[in-house]
């Protein structure tokens, strides 16, 4: 019965996708978002988003409350159905990604270095990967399942069509995934990760000043192969232009600290970023569970 549930859920994605194919990419955008913002409300992540927001922003008011999430449905929405007109965005003829910090990568890209890249599940974080790859980085770039294995073939398919090269690739979380990475770092290759989101097998590391499972093997792997560690901040700026701002390396083991230690100088980078745009973060996810 599931299997059928999720080739029924895999049908209509499809054709969803198909009929938005056809339509300018700045309709894509605005439909996407208005879409998700009108259905969101009706699922149990709703309610999990307000909660996730009042533990954050527990001065406001549930009027803009309900403000911040709607927008959040909107940005979901968008970066859920951007992901078709990747390739559009990615474009340098239709200047719709602003570099800063180029300097950072050049450096990067002059010493050969090997690094990790860490962003959040904020804006549209889809174009991160393509970004990095187009720019002449070529990364091993983590990302978690979708459980309706349709549409994750489907949506691993439209992420590498976005890819200039076939040095750039996506791998799973999970211990498939480690291999690929001990592979990847052997060969030379930087990592990318979105290490915002909720991790059962993680440590208790502190945001928002609270005590939440945390991935911190990336750091382990960063200590351990002296990579350098490199924020990189994804902002929306309307419909669908952005800012892609690659931040000057960061070193969260000063006075060795431990692990624990520079996951809370990390959380406290991004935790400035949510700040900065609560309206795009993913508060749907359960991560204060």
């Amino acid at each position: 019965m599931k299997q059928i549930l999720y080739l029924v859920e895999f049908i209509i994605i499809l054709i969803l996708f198909i009929i938005f194919r056809l339509i300018p990419i700045n309709f894509v955008s605005v439909i996407g978002g208005k879409l998700f913002q009108i259905v969101g409300p009706f699922s149990k992540s709703h309610n999990t988003a307000i909660k996730n927001f009042n533990k954050v922003f527990y001065k406001l008011n549930i009027e803009e409350v309900k403000k911040n999430i709607s927008k959040s449905w909107n940005n979901l929405g968008r970066t859920f159905i951007e992901i078709i007109i990747l390739n559009k965005l990615l474009k340098e003829e239709n200047k719709r990604i602003e570099i800063i910090g180029i300097e950072n990568l050049n450096q990067i890209k002059k010493k050969n270095e090997q690094v990790i890249f860490f962003g959040i599940h904020q804006a549209n974080w889809e174009l991160l990967v393509p970004t990095l790859d187009k720019l002449g980085i070529h990364v091993i770039a983590i990302y978690r399942h979708i459980n309706n294995p349709y549409i994750n073939r489907f949506i691993l398919n439209l992420r590498t069509k976005s890819l200039h090269s076939k040095e750039t690739f996506y791998t799973p979380k999970g211990k498939e995934s480690a291999k690929e990475i001990l592979n990847a770092i052997n060969k030379g290759k930087s990592i990318i990760l979105l290490i915002d989101q909720k991790d059962s097998a993680g440590s208790k590391v502190n945001l928002f000043n609270y005590n939440v499972k945390t991935q911190t093997g990336f750091l382990k792997i960063a200590k351990k192969n002296k990579l350098k560690l490199i924020p990189v901040q994804t902002i929306r700026k309307n419909i669908n232009h952005f800012n892609i701002i690659f931040h000057s390396h960061v070193d969260p083991f000063i006075n060795n600290q431990n692990e624990i230690e520079a996951m809370k100088k990390i959380h406290e980078i991004i935790e400035g970023w949510i700040k900065e745009n609560p309206d795009q973060w993913l508060w749907q996810h359960k991560r204060f569970n």
